[in-house]
């Protein structure tokens, strides 16, 4: 009787999940526009009255996307106002929306990895998971493997994409 092997174990291959480099946390989204009057004009007196109002602790140690939904001319002063709220209880602001605030969390955690431990390794990205990852990641993955891996391939060890092999090294 024939041996099973497992082929894919016997290959070498490294399978990361970006999953794994996804912050864990609470996002939120703070919309300005109902604090603008008549969702139009921001009155410096009432957004100062809204601010000091608002409960602040809804936002403790979340990642926070502020952004106004309304078609408003926002004077930049406003935008530092929040942060000066914001500073101390959310772990992260940004501006922009949920998705805006993804895209700099997984970029600054990509880019916080040693990448070294990777040298001439053979590693497949994989595909399918549970969180939503946005394409930039796997724009700036490929970009900052490339000059570290032997190969690099997206998928499940059964069904791989080539993304990228160096031909110098074997």
């Amino acid at each position: 009787m024939e041996e099973i092997r497992n082929k894919v174990a016997e290959s070498g291959l490294i399978t990361l999940s970006l999953e794994d480099f996804h912050p864990a946390g609470n996002r939120m989204e703070l919309d300005i526009a109902p604090w603008l009057f008549e969702e139009m004009i921001l009155k410096e007196k009432d957004f100062r009255a809204y601010l000091k109002e608002h409960d602040w602790s809804l936002y403790q140690d979340a990642y926070v996307a502020v952004f106004c939904s309304a078609d408003a001319i926002i004077p930049q002063w406003a935008y530092m106002l929040l942060g000066t709220y914001l500073q101390g209880i959310a772990r992260e602001i940004v501006y922009g929306n949920r998705e805006d605030l993804e895209l700099l969390l997984m970029d600054r955690s990509l880019r916080a990895v040693d990448w070294e431990a990777y040298r001439d390794q053979r590693l497949i990205i994989k595909g399918c998971g549970d969180l939503p990852i946005p394409p930039q990641a796997y724009l700036r993955i490929a970009s900052l493997l490339k000059p570290v891996v032997k190969s690099l391939l997206f998928g499940e060890a059964c069904s791989t994409v080539p993304i990228y092999k160096n031909k110098g090294k074997k």
